[in-house]
């Protein structure tokens, strides 16, 4: 084998290990290790299949397909693959973004919570509506034609705020002429000369005032002394107070009890009255029955005191016809 059939047969093998090589190394970039997810927006804005995922603003994935969503064709179903292990979770949100402005568009994730669970493989991101081109066009249109007319109103307005302004200047002028200067000096100096004779007076004023704060002075020492004796005396008080506090209300213990006794006392006397109310009655009854006995006995004794002498009773006499 010459030297031309070494070199092809050497490149070939080169090519063919660079092509195993490249297939390995994409297999296990893109191959069987992405995780595909969805996710769902009403503006796509240029993205389709190839378009980059973006993972807290770091490339993770391709976007496999775009397709209007069959159960609600006002939105679009974005289909993506992610790298497995990439912690997509239930608060990460999609949207539509780009690395920079000159850049194309791209799939932005954000990175969610650390306490929000994990998404499973084929579940949705939750997604984040963005504003349009158009839209801003739009509303920058519309801010647009608002200045225009706020313009106009503000040139109006400041037409009549310098009329006033102008007005305002005259009306100062008017003020500061010469005839209300001089009436201003007049009143400055009929206030000047008033001040000149009440000066004596406010001096006098002045002397009373400080008098009357001497003895206020003075008055505040005197009570001082009464003050430290008033706190002395109520000090006192507490203390016998406090003294007196435990010996009276261990008397109220022992009165407390004492009518507590009295009180059981009280119902016993009750309970042995009602058990005897029968014999108290019945003794009372043979009192009065002995007391009526000692009455007729009393009477025959009065009647006839022979009778405590002799046994038998005489006969009671006739009467003489």
């Amino acid at each position: 084998m010459n030297t031309e059939a070494k070199v092809g047969t050497f490149v070939i093998v080169c090519f063919i290990l660079l092509g195993i090589t490249v297939y390995f190394v994409g297999n296990e970039q893109w191959g069987s290790h992405l995780t595909p997810y969805k996710t769902y927006l009403r503006y796509a804005g240029g993205v389709g299949p190839g378009t980059e995922v973006l993972f807290g603003g770091i490339e993770v994935g391709k976007v496999k397909a775009v397709r209007a969503w069959n159960e609600d064709p006002t939105r679009i179903e974005i289909l993506l693959e992610v790298k497995e292990g990439t912690p997509l979770n239930q608060k990460s949100v999609a949207k539509l973004g780009s690395v920079s402005l000159m850049s194309s568009p791209a799939i932005s994730i954000t990175t969610g919570t650390l306490e929000a669970p994990r998404l499973k493989p084929g579940q949705t991101i939750t997604s984040l509506e963005t504003v349009s081109i158009d839209d801003m066009t739009r509303k920058l249109s519309g801010i647009a034609d608002s200045a225009e007319s706020l313009i106009a109103q503000v040139q109006g307005e400041l037409k009549g705020i310098s009329g006033n302004a102008q007005t305002l200047l005259a009306n100062l002028n008017d003020v500061t002429g010469p005839t209300n200067r001089k009436q201003v000096a007049e009143i400055l100096q009929q206030v000047n000369s008033l001040v000149a004779k009440q000066s004596p007076k406010i001096d006098q004023i002045a002397d009373q005032v400080m008098l009357v704060s001497q003895d206020a002075d003075s008055v505040i020492k005197k009570i001082g002394p009464l003050v430290d004796h008033t706190d002395a005396a109520v000090g006192n008080v507490n203390q016998t107070i406090d003294q007196l506090r435990e010996p009276i209300n261990k008397d109220l213990a022992q009165l407390q009890s004492t009518m507590e006794q009295a009180k059981s006392l009280i119902v016993s006397l009750q309970a042995l009255v009602r058990s005897n109310d029968d014999n108290i009655h019945e003794t009372v009854e043979n009192l009065r029955v002995a007391t009526e006995n000692l009455d007729q006995l009393t009477d025959q004794v009065k009647q006839r005191p022979w009778s405590l002498l002799r046994i038998r009773q005489p006969k009671d006499r006739k009467v003489p016809q």
